[in-house]
C-alpha cells in the first residue's frame, strides 16, 4: 500500500522508476498527482460501501487505491498489459478489487455485472483523452447503464459535451440524449504527470431514468445529426442535403414541416428539435 505522506508525484515517479516504464503517450498516460482533485473525484462519486465501481485505464493505481477504501467492489479495466501486471501486483493486498487487461470497448457492461452478481454500477475514471467519447457511448448506450459517471477528461470536451444550443455537436447530442452531464471543475494540467498540452476538467453525468425525447432508431437519429454536421457552419438547408445526399428542395421542405428555419446551423438546435426533425424526416420515409 502506497504511503500517505508521500505526495502523489513522489509516488508516480517511484512507481515509473520500479517498473522502469514511460508513460505512453499513445494511450493518453498522464498520471493524475493532485490531491486535491482526487478527493474532489471521490467526494464527487458520492461512494458507499454498496457501490461497485467500474473504472477505466486505472495506469498506476492512485484513483484505483482511493475507490477501493470507498467502494464495496472496484473493477478496473486497463488495455496495457504490463500496467494491467503491476496494477495485479502492486494491489494484490485489495481484495475488492479486480483487475481486467482489456479494451473496454470490447467488454459489455451488462455481462460485467452478470459475472460480478449486481445490476447497479458507477463509472468512475481518469479516461485517456483519445477514447473519451467512445468510452462515454459505450456506457450510456449499454443495457445497464450507469447510475453515474464521473470522469476526468480534456477540458474542451468537457465544455463541449455540457454544451447548450448554439454550441452543440455530436459528442454533445450523443451525451445528453442518455444523460444529464455537469461540469464539475476545471483541472490544470500541471496536476498531472507528465503534463498533458491542455487543461481537463472533472465531469459528472448522470444517466435519465427515461430519456428527455423519445427516440424509437437511435441509428437513423444519429444519421440525421451526422448529416446536419457534415458541412461545418453551413447553414442547416445546405448541410443536410449534402449529408442526406437529397436536393435542396426537399431539405426545405423538411425544415419548414419541422417548423425549423432554412437559415439556422446545426450546433444552434436543441435536442427537441433534432428530435422533431427526425421523426418528420423518417416519417416521410414510410
Amino acid at each position: 500500500m502506497r504511503m500517505k505522506s508521500e505526495s502523489l508525484l513522489t509516488q508516480t515517479q517511484k512507481l515509473l522508476r520500479r517498473y522502469d516504464l514511460r508513460a505512453r503517450k499513445g494511450l493518453g498516460q498522464h498520471f493524475l498527482i493532485d490531491e486535491d482533485i482526487l478527493r474532489l473525484i471521490i467526494d464527487t462519486a458520492q461512494l458507499t460501501a454498496e457501490d461497485v465501481v467500474i473504472e477505466v485505464g486505472p495506469g498506476l493505481g492512485v484513483l484505483t487505491r482511493e475507490l477501493a477504501e470507498h467502494a464495496g467492489r472496484v473493477v478496473a479495466i486497463e488495455l496495457d498489459d504490463k500496467l494491467a501486471q503491476i496494477l495485479k501486483e502492486s494491489l494484490s493486498g485489495a481484495k475488492n478489487v479486480t483487475i481486467i487487461n482489456q479494451d473496454v470497448l470490447k467488454i459489455d457492461p451488462a455481462a460485467l455485472m452478470h459475472d460480478v452478481g449486481s445490476t447497479a454500477y458507477k463509472v468512475v475514471a481518469n479516461l485517456p483523452y483519445y477514447i473519451t467519447s467512445p468510452v462515454l457511448r459505450h456506457f450510456l448506450e449499454a443495457e445497464i447503464k450507469p447510475q453515474s459517471m464521473v470522469v476526468m477528461v480534456q477540458k474542451e470536451v468537457a465544455e463541449e459535451i455540457a454544451a447548450k444550443p448554439g454550441k452543440m455537436s455530436l459528442l454533445s447530442i450523443g451525451v445528453q440524449l442518455y444523460g444529464e452531464p455537469f461540469i464539475v471543475a476545471k483541472v490544470p494540467a500541471e496536476s498531472f504527470y507528465p503534463a498533458p498540452a491542455v487543461d481537463s476538467a472533472v465531469l459528472k453525468v448522470t444517466p435519465y431514468a427515461k430519456p428527455p425525447i423519445e427516440i424509437a432508431d437511435t441509428e437513423g437519429f444519429f444519421r440525421l445529426a451526422r448529416a446536419g454536421f457534415s458541412a461545418a457552419r453551413k447553414q442547416l438547408a445546405n448541410s443536410l442535403a449534402k449529408g442526406l445526399g437529397i436536393s435542396k428542395e426537399e431539405t426545405l421542405a423538411l425544415l419548414a414541416k419541422s417548423d425549423i428555419s432554412s437559415q439556422r446551423r446545426a450546433e444552434t438546435l436543441s435536442l427537441e428539435e433534432w428530435a422533431r426533425l427526425w421523426r418528420v424526416h423518417s416519417g416521410a420515409k414510410d
